[in-house]
């Protein structure tokens, strides 16, 4: 059976539900999951998780990510990007000096309202359901964070390229509509493509079409996602403990968290060391 961690390279026009059951075909695994949507025009990274490394799936989601955003100025649209229907449209006269100028007040910790059109429930329906209909229902701001917001590239009088770091839960759209507002001209999103996501980059990313090609081949292990916490191979006596679901002494050893080993390099938990003591956090032997 496949188990691993697969880094694709999303095609436009393709939801990350499609590119999962694509996948699940290529290799013939039902368990087979996604860390972070990206809507259908977007492209870039999508870390892919496969069998038994979908219990990674729930780590993966709360990392930052990464997007090279397309801004379009001047116009508005009820999807906040240029798939939607145009509410407003206006020549354009701000300078790519007055567009710099407004970033640092969306930088920091954030209150963003999110779209109609977005997957969030509301009384059990799908916003994007109710948009359809014509609906808009009140949504409470979330909070997140962006850690870094640039300006690229100039692309044409009323169009630029952005780079958005930012925490999950951020719609990028958004924050394009968002800055239109501020600059008095309005806005929305014209191209998306995410670059990082939970710590895989596009450098790593792969096609649909190499994945049918290599398969298992390209497959990375599960422990790849947690290669930034230092690894420690346990005794046969504290491999015991751990595979019981008990605590583990490890005088000596300093606190954080750490990638447990078996003594046959097998990965086995990530686990939380205090005070000597280690405590599993998610545990990945077993089915």
């Amino acid at each position: 059976m496949a188990d691993g961690i697969l880094i694709i390279d999303k095609p436009a026009g393709w939801t990350s539900m499609d590119v999962c059951a694509k996948l699940r075909g290529i290799y013939k695994e039902k368990r087979v999951g996604h860390a972070g949507t990206l809507d259908p025009m977007a492209t870039g990274v999508l870390p892919v998780f496969i069998g038994k490394a979908t219990k990674a799936v729930s780590f993966a989601e709360d990392g930052e990510k990464e997007y090279i955003a397309g801004l379009r100025l001047g116009l508005v649209t009820n999807t906040q990007d240029t798939t939607g229907e145009t509410l407003a449209a206006s020549p354009v006269t701000v300078t790519e000096e007055e567009l710099r100028a407004v970033l640092p007040r969306f930088m920091g910790e954030q209150l963003q309202l999110p779209p109609m059109f977005s997957a969030i429930k509301k009384d059990g329906k799908k916003l994007y359901e109710l948009a359809r209909k014509g609906q808009e229902v009140e949504r409470k701001r979330r909070a997140i964070t962006i850690f870094e917001l640039e300006v690229l590239e100039k692309q044409d009088e009323s169009t630029y390229l952005i780079r958005v770091r930012c925490s999950k839960g951020t719609y990028v759209r958004t924050l394009c509509h968002d800055i239109g507002e501020a600059l008095g001209c309005g806005g929305c999103m014209c191209s998306l493509r995410r670059t990082m996501a939970a710590g895989f980059t596009l450098e790593e990313s792969v096609t649909l079409e190499r994945a049918q090609e290599e398969k298992e081949a390209l497959l990375l292990p599960l422990d790849a996602y947690f290669r930034d916490f230092p690894a420690l191979t346990l005794n046969e006596f504290q491999q015991r403990r751990c595979c019981c679901g008990n605590p583990v002494h490890a005088e000596g050893l300093a606190d954080g968290s750490y990638r447990l080993y078996g003594r046959d390099g097998r990965f086995l938990a990530l686990s939380e060391a205090k005070d000597g003591i280690l405590t599993s956090i998610k545990n990945f032997f077993g089915e």
